[in-house]
């Protein structure tokens, strides 16, 4: 993302009583990151709102003899990255993501079935910009949510909008769109994310109707604005979430043209790990 800093004006030299500074002074440091920052364009609670890094800043200006403007440059870049941090923060808090998840949480080694390479290359966000979509799938406890969580925060930070719902959630508030007049407005709202990740598809049955509600939004999003979905049954098993065959076969492929597939295995990590913390500290009981 690319933040706009106004620049500050520039000075036409010293006044003719004034002793010129080539350098920062370290009173003149400490005063430059005081208590109120007054810079064209930026708010003027910014010094006091982060003053310990402004602080460090004017630190090191003195101690390395930078001239003002140089000092002004930093502040600068300081108040630009910090504005780059909230909106990233904004972006995954208005994802509505249930917990944090970070790839770098995400054990490979004990799940051997999802490539290292393929997840940190759709970390990178280029699926997003062109709108793929990618499919998730496999038993509870294998991370299929972790990884949708993982890389829709990827895509959040990147500067795409994100939106993370379950299933069973999305198609009821669908239906209660549909009931009160106002599906076309929340269809529309879903179809404006850039990537819109959907977890726990296939956990539940859906009726026909909530199923065509679900075909709309897909439909909306198709080949313009990516979908990411997460699903405990493979492909051949979504006729038990989508009883009406031909359906099944047309949200099947919407969520797999063009996309990218990734199947998490049946073979529980999270219980693999919970036998082992037992089993470990069955051991240690018996040796005390």
């Amino acid at each position: 993302m690319t933040s706009f800093c106004a620049a500050a004006p520039v000075a036409h030299g010293p006044h003719p009583r004034e002793t010129r500074h080539d350098h920062l002074s370290p009173p003149r440091a400490d005063r430059g990151s005081g208590r109120s920052l007054h810079l064209p364009g930026l708010p003027e609670a910014t010094a006091a709102d982060h003053a310990g890094q402004f602080t460090d800043l004017a630190t090191t200006a003195a101690r390395e003899q930078m001239s003002y403007l140089g000092f002004l440059a930093e502040l600068l870049m300081a108040e630009c990255d910090d504005r780059d941090r909230r909106r990233s923060e904004r972006r995954i808090k208005a994802a509505s993501f249930p917990r944090q998840k970070s790839l770098r949480e995400f054990d490979f080694d004990a799940n051997p079935n999802v490539d290292p390479a393929m997840i940190h290359t759709l970390a990178t966000g280029d699926w997003v910009c062109k709108g793929m979509p990618l499919c998730l799938i496999g038993d509870s406890g294998t991370g299929k949510s972790h990884l949708l969580i993982a890389l829709g925060t990827e895509a959040a930070m990147a500067g795409f909008r994100v939106k993370y719902t379950l299933a069973a959630k999305l198609v009821n508030e669908l239906v209660e769109a549909a009931d009160e007049k106002v599906l076309t407005k929340t269809i529309a709202r879903y179809g404006r994310v850039d990537l819109l990740c959907i977890d726990e598809l296939g956990y539940m049955e859906l009726d026909r109707h909530g199923a065509e509600l679900l075909f709309q939004v897909l439909t909306e999003r198709e080949e313009t604005n990516s979908v990411a979905i997460a699903s405990n049954e493979s492909f051949s098993g979504w006729t038990k979430t989508f009883t009406e065959p031909r359906l099944c076969a047309a949200i099947v492929d919407r969520l797999t043209y063009g996309g990218n597939i990734i199947e998490t295995g049946t073979e529980s990590y999270r219980l693999a790990q919970t036998r082992a913390r037992a089993e470990a500290a069955a051991r240690q009981t018996a040796a005390g």
